[in-house]
């Protein structure tokens, strides 16, 4: 069973950073893609940040030039470096990859980590 396990969010001041981690753990065959999601309250889900399996790199428009997401493919581990905090983004953070597994090895399933929450607060 493969689990996506978060951690790195808490409370900052503007204009701080955080990094988020992400860890997938259990019988994986090929990890397709590690992307970062967001939520805040009242808003709808965004997609925050994503890496392909070719390592390339795609943003929401307003974290461009702020946010970078990353990886460790031998640990693998999605990592989102989260630079000029503003109070708009803060928001439960959850990362989601696209794996095929060894019960599953024909199929590629979406998995979800539990979200980890990011303030941004002074």
């Amino acid at each position: 069973q493969v689990q996506l396990v978060e951690s790195g969010g808490g409370l900052v001041e503007p204009g701080g950073s955080l990094r988020l981690s992400c860890a997938a753990s259990g019988s994986i065959l090929t990890i397709y893609h590690m992307a970062w999601y967001r939520q805040a309250p009242g808003k709808r889900r965004e997609l925050v940040a994503i890496i392909t399996s070719l390592g390339h790199t795609d943003y929401v428009e307003s974290v461009k030039g702020r946010f970078t997401i990353s990886r460790d493919i031998a640990k693998k581990t999605a990592y989102l470096q989260m630079n000029s905090l503003k109070p708009e983004d803060a928001a439960v953070y959850t990362c989601n990859m696209k794996i095929s597994s060894v019960s599953r090895p024909l199929s590629v399933d979406l998995y979800w980590g539990q979200g980890t929450q990011v303030t941004v607060s002074s």
